[in-house]
């Protein structure tokens, strides 16, 4: 069965994340066509950024980052669910996605983000760095309003159109991640573009393990 990854991209004290993931968690794990679990960006604290070398050329020396990956690896698409800070990515979000490659390349991902507007701008950064990992970004997203869909500012309260938009998220999501499974059981090296390389042209790493 298609496995889906909920990656919970915020790590604050006051997060709003939390609620939300389990809002996709509970309603995904109600399909029956794909299972569903959720990965907390507090349970990988990774430091910045410092690989000696990018991802696409091996594992890591670092036993953090293999960690990351051996979570990471094993699922055929995610929901990536991300507030906007200060009109973008949270650092800490991108910084996780930047420490793995082969990882990320040939899974769909889809997006439920949260913000003053919706997190919208956040979702338009993550469209192009998932793209350039090799990733399908499906269309369907949910944008939800720190303003409007939280009950005294503090508890989520999804709306109809809320669960509609995860529905058609979540169909995308899981039929996209079904189609891309011939790439992913490819054991020839693969193509990519940039994934962290310091270089300007196509690089060539290998496949993953599965």
């Amino acid at each position: 069965m298609i496995r889906i990854g909920i990656i919970l991209g915020s790590t604050r004290p006051t997060r709003r994340g939390p609620q939300i993931a389990q809002w996709v968690l509970d309603s995904a794990s109600r399909r029956g066509d794909a299972e569903f679990e959720l990965i907390d960006l507090r349970e990988h604290l990774l430091p910045h950024l410092e690989e000696a070398a990018p991802p696409m050329f091996g594992p890591s020396a670092h036993e953090h980052t293999r960690a990351w990956a051996e979570r990471i690896a094993p699922f055929d698409g995610f929901v990536v669910v991300t507030p906007e800070y200060n009109g973008g990515v949270p650092g800490v979000l991108k910084n996780a996605i930047d420490h793995l490659c082969a990882e990320w390349a040939d899974k769909a991902v889809g997006f439920v983000s949260y913000g003053v507007h919706g997190g919208a701008r956040a979702v338009v950064q993550l469209r192009t760095v998932c793209g350039t990992l090799g990733m399908a970004d499906v269309s369907y997203q949910v944008a939800i309003s720190l303003l409007t869909d939280f009950e005294n500012h503090t508890t989520f309260t999804p709306r109809d159109h809320h669960v509609a938009a995860l529905n058609k998220t979540l169909d995308q999501l899981i039929a996209w991640s079904g189609a891309l499974a011939p790439l992913r059981a490819c054991t020839d090296t693969t193509l990519v573009d940039s994934c962290g390389a310091d270089h300007g042209h196509d690089q060539r790493f290998p496949a993953r393990n599965r």
